[in-house]
């Protein structure tokens, strides 16, 4: 019975992970790496996404999740995100969100003041969004 209800509320939250915009879909990918949700974060990326980081390449999520997931939650645990500004194209099921941003903080004893930018194209799914694709670039703010 409890694996029951372990399944249900799982499916609910699914559920409710997919039911929002792109631009919900993306801050609630954010917010769950914030907040250390690795389960949250991975539900709201498509088992093929690709990502692009700092010359890297993960050709999945769970290629992420293996490589270099943990530290982008440390990462965003230690730091404070802020979106200067988003620009959101939608094509039928297909969702394009260019964001700048600034991100301050400490991470592992370095000062953090960056100004960054976030490719991020997602795919409609049933009621909701999930992430194909984010490319992201950073330098330090002048």
């Amino acid at each position: 019975m409890r694996q029951f209800v372990l399944l249900a509320v799982l499916g609910l939250a699914s559920l409710q992970a997919l039911a929002a915009t792109p631009g919900e879909t993306l801050a609630a990918f954010h917010a769950a790496l914030h907040a250390g949700d690795e389960a949250r974060a991975m539900t709201l990326l498509s088992p093929e996404a690709v990502i692009y980081e700092a010359g890297h390449v993960e050709r999945s999520r769970s290629e992420y999740a293996d490589h270099h997931l943990a530290n982008d939650i440390a990462f965003a645990r230690a730091t404070t995100r802020r979106v200067v500004r988003h620009k959101e194209r939608l094509e039928g099921n297909l969702a394009i969100l260019l964001d700048e941003v600034e991100t301050r903080g400490a991470f592992k004893g370095k000062t953090i003041n960056a100004v960054g930018t976030e490719t991020a194209i997602l795919e409609k799914k049933g009621d909701g969004w999930v992430v194909l694709h984010f490319h992201w670039s950073s330098r330090k703010a002048k």
